[in-house]
């Protein structure tokens, strides 16, 4: 089978080496490139059968282009081609929907069979990184610090107010407690739900009591 793939790659050495590298054993790169926004602008267009992705570079990143690839729904698999054999890497590019995970130092004949498994529907890991996948699968694996806390982009009075609503407090009860206006905690309540992208006080309210807010801001009174 004749593979199509797309490279995106800021090192344009290891861009021309792998392409001449794969083109000998019959996989065409259909777009070799050193940008991720131009990457995802042409994998929508050409439709390769596989992406491959580095991780580290600049502007967006590995991740970045994983991601906006994902909310556009493209169906080839994408497979991360990086030098980081970091756990919280691997993790994370899993979690966003990477179908491979490899690292440049494979030998070529075994990145090309990676490649098609992956093609083939399969999730594929570089062998020294396979405990760590394990780890993954059993759930075992630490979470990303980004997703330690929905609540970061929230202001103190703001993080203040959502373990009130937590706690089952109305507007009115919450203003009275925080010696504010009515109208400053519907201000308040309102930007939470922008911040958080929910759209009820409930939901924020269960997001709140999920994450553990409500028990620590008791334990902070």
């Amino acid at each position: 089978m004749n593979l199509r793939v797309i490279v995106i790659d800021d090192h344009t050495l290891f861009r021309e080496g792998l392409e001449g590298l794969l083109a000998r054993r019959e996989i065409e790169v259909v777009a070799s490139v050193g940008n991720g926004e131009e990457g995802i602008q042409l994998t929508l267009e050409l439709k390769p059968d596989i992406v491959l992705l580095d991780m580290r570079m600049p502007e967006i990143n590995g991740l970045g282009v994983l991601a906006k690839l994902k909310e556009h729904k493209v169906e080839m698999p994408i497979a991360i081609l990086t030098t980081s054999s970091e756990e919280r890497d691997l993790v994370e590019s899993l979690r966003t929907g990477a179908q491979g995970y490899l690292l440049k130092d494979m030998e070529p004949d075994s990145l090309v069979v990676a490649l098609r498994d992956i093609v083939a529907g399969k999730t594929v890991v570089a062998p020294t990184l396979a405990p760590i996948l394990a780890k993954v699968i059993q759930g075992d694996a630490p979470q990303p610090e980004d997703e330690k806390s929905p609540f970061e982009e929230l202001t103190p009075r703001e993080t203040e107010i959502l373990g009130l609503l937590a706690e089952g407090q109305s507007n009115k009860v919450i203003a009275r407690n925080l010696g504010i206006s009515d109208g400053t905690v519907k201000l308040h309540v309102k930007a939470i739900l922008r911040k958080l992208e929910i759209h009820s006080r409930v939901e924020a309210a269960v997001l709140a009591v999920e994450h553990g807010l409500k028990q620590s801001n008791k334990a902070n009174n």
